[in-house]
């Protein structure tokens, strides 16, 4: 479908209402992504003037997965910004590095010392994204992941769930390698190497322990409920991977994990109580995918 200027607008505006439930402005805002062009990327960078963490940190996801070189400026001038919520820093530095435009690696490297723990391991893992990129151009199927997604680092080829384990746990090896291990042993999509990813939830940086339970929501397995549940009951946990876990919890979508994330509505932080919101909008979503289904089927059968 093709979308006018003025229509693009206009979703603009709920995107930007701040009178407007945080569901339906993440609604806007995935539209735009789908949609992209010049126009859409104008009215998600004029959302960044938001309060909101978790919307901010959203816009800039959405932006490096759009791949527009155009976004490239707006999102340096966040990274930029130490005034800035680290979480949503961080975020603009991912997605320079899945945009992967070379010119950047000079800001990337500027701030993969920052003394954000959280973006400068990003920075680095973006520049190493983009370098292994530029390295493996023939390579294409490890650019963009089974689910659609531009992950961080493409998926290893090693298929062990062993060896996948020893490198993922490994706190001396290089977070690109592990995050290689990650991808794949989600791509793996196994009880073996499911187990592993939830490991992971207790390891690592928050930067690492916040990608895991990205991934662990990708997968949609019920599996992971308990340690999903365990990760964003725990307020030692930094908010950025009690907010992931929220969300997996919502892709995962089951009675279950809706009255998990029922509990943390009114959770100290803000990030926490507006993931679970989303989250809870995004259960609600995927059930009624499945009724529909449901039905659908039973259609068939008669």
């Amino acid at each position: 479908m093709n979308f006018s200027n003025e229509q693009v607008i206009k979703i603009g505006e709920v995107l930007n209402d701040t009178s407007r439930p945080l569901k339906e402005r993440f609604r806007a805002l995935f539209t735009l992504k789908n949609i992209g062009g010049e126009t859409a990327i104008k009215v998600i960078n004029d959302c960044f003037v938001d309060t909101s963490a978790l919307l901010k940190h959203e816009l800039a996801y959405c932006l490096g997965q759009m791949q527009d070189e155009r976004a490239i400026p707006l999102l340096v001038d966040v990274l930029k910004n130490v005034k800035e919520n680290t979480m949503v820093r961080h975020e603009a530095a991912e997605a320079l590095g899945a945009i992967g435009s070379e010119h950047i690696l000079e800001i990337l490297t500027a701030y993969s010392s920052d003394s954000a723990q959280e973006v400068s391991e990003t920075c680095q893992l973006a520049i190493d994204r983009i370098k292994w990129v530029k390295g493996n151009a023939e390579n294409s199927k490890n650019i963009k992941s089974i689910y659609k997604s531009i992950d961080p680092a493409p998926s290893s080829d090693c298929q062990d769930v062993q060896k996948l384990k020893a490198v993922l746990l490994n706190e001396n090896e290089k977070l690109f390698e592990r995050y290689r291990a990650m991808f794949a042993l989600r791509d793996l999509s196994t009880s073996e190497s499911i187990a592993v990813l939830c490991s992971g939830l207790s390891a690592g940086s928050p930067l690492f322990r916040h990608e895991v339970a990205f991934v662990l929501g990708q997968l949609q397995n019920v599996e992971s409920v308990p340690a999903l549940a365990n990760c964003l009951s725990d307020i030692s946990q930094h908010e950025m991977v009690r907010h992931e876990c929220a969300e997996a919890l919502g892709s995962i979508a089951t009675e279950e994990c809706m009255e998990i994330l029922n509990r943390y509505l009114k959770d100290d932080s803000r990030v926490v109580r507006e993931s679970c919101e989303v989250a809870l909008d995004m259960a609600d979503y995927e059930s009624s995918l499945e009724f529909q289904y449901a039905n659908t089927a039973s259609m068939v059968c008669v």
